[in-house]
C-alpha cells in the first residue's frame, strides 16, 4: 500500500469460551497464528466459527483472552482495535444512497479525529485500496447496486483501508460462483504476501482451504479437534468423523483438492 507500510501481528487464542444464555458455543479454545500467515477455521456448520470471529474482535462476549503481539486486546479502546483488527462479515449491512468509494473511505474513521473530514492521507489510502481491487470504475457507483462480487471487493476495500495489522474474515467466498471465490481468495493471498497482513478467516469449501491458507483449525462441537498444516488436517478420517462425510483428499499441484465419493 502507498505511504507507510502495515505488517502483520502475532495473533494468539488462548483458553476463548463464548456462550449464548446457556448453550456452549465455544469451549478451550486455542490457535496462533504467525505474522503474515493466514488460518482457517472450517468446521461443519454449527461449530462456533463465526461465534470465535467475532470473539476474537471483542464483539462476543467470551472467556480466555486474545493476544496481538503477546498484548491482551480486553480493555483495549475501540478505535485502537479497529487500527489493529479489520473485519469483513459473511452478510454485511451496506448502507443505501452511498457511493462505493464513500462506503469505502468509512474504513478510515479509526484514524480520523471523531468529526473530521478526510485528510489527504485517507484519499490516497482509499485511492490505493480502490485501485488495487479493480473498483476505480465502480467508485461513483451505488454500493446497494454493485453484483454480489463487487460487493464482497468493495466490503474487503473497506476493512483494507483501515490500514489493519490483522484482518477476520467471516466465509469471503459465500456466494461466490467458483471463478469470483478464486478471484477474491487470489487477491487476499496477493495483499497478505505484499503487505504481510496476518489473515484469519472462516471458509466453507474445503478444497480452496486447502490450497490457499498456512494452517486450519478444525472446530466441532465449539473444541478444536484438529490444528496443523492443511494436509494434516485435511484428512478423509477427520472428515468423516466431523463432516459425517465420504471424501478423498487429493494432492494437486497448488495444495489439497477435497473429492466427495459417492
Amino acid at each position: 500500500m502507498s505511504g507507510q507500510r502495515v505488517h502483520g501481528a502475532r495473533v494468539e487464542v488462548v483458553g476463548l469460551g463464548a456462550a449464548y444464555g446457556r448453550t456452549r458455543v465455544l469451549d478451550s479454545v486455542r490457535f496462533t497464528v504467525e505474522p503474515g500467515g493466514w488460518l482457517a477455521v472450517i468446521g461443519p456448520n454449527g461449530s462456533g466459527k463465526s461465534t470465535l470471529l467475532r470473539s476474537v474482535l471483542g464483539l462476543q462476549p467470551h472467556e480466555g483472552q486474545v493476544r496481538i503481539d503477546g498484548v491482551p486486546t480486553t480493555g483495549l479502546p475501540r478505535r485502537e482495535r479497529a487500527r489493529l483488527l479489520a473485519y469483513a462479515p459473511q452478510l454485511p449491512v451496506l448502507p443505501e444512497g452511498i457511493s462505493t468509494a464513500d462506503y469505502v473511505a468509512l474504513g478510515r474513521t479509526p484514524h480520523r479525529p471523531l468529526l473530521a473530514a478526510p485528510r489527504r492521507v485517507d484519499r490516497d489510502v482509499v485511492a490505493d485500496v480502490m485501485a488495487r481491487l479493480g473498483l476505480e470504475p465502480l467508485a461513483d457507483r451505488l454500493v446497494v447496486t454493485l453484483s454480489g462480487g463487487e460487493q464482497q471487493r468493495a466490503v474487503l476495500a473497506r476493512a483494507l483501508a483501515q490500514r489493519p495489522r490483522v484482518l477476520l474474515l467471516d466465509e469471503p467466498t459465500a456466494a461466490l460462483d467458483l471463478g469470483h471465490a478464486q478471484q477474491v481468495l487470489d487477491l487476499l493471498d496477493r495483499l497478505r504476501r505484499e503487505d504481510g497482513l496476518t489473515v484469519v478467516s472462516t471458509l466453507h469449501d474445503l478444497t480452496l482451504a486447502g490450497q490457499y491458507t498456512d494452517r486450519l483449525t478444525l472446530l466441532a462441537g465449539g473444541r478444536v479437534v484438529a490444528d496443523g498444516t492443511p494436509a494434516e488436517v485435511l484428512t478423509p478420517d477427520a472428515l468423516a468423523r466431523h463432516y459425517g462425510a465420504r471424501a478423498q483428499v487429493v494432492t494437486g499441484p497448488d495444495g489439497l483438492a477435497v473429492l466427495p465419493v459417492r
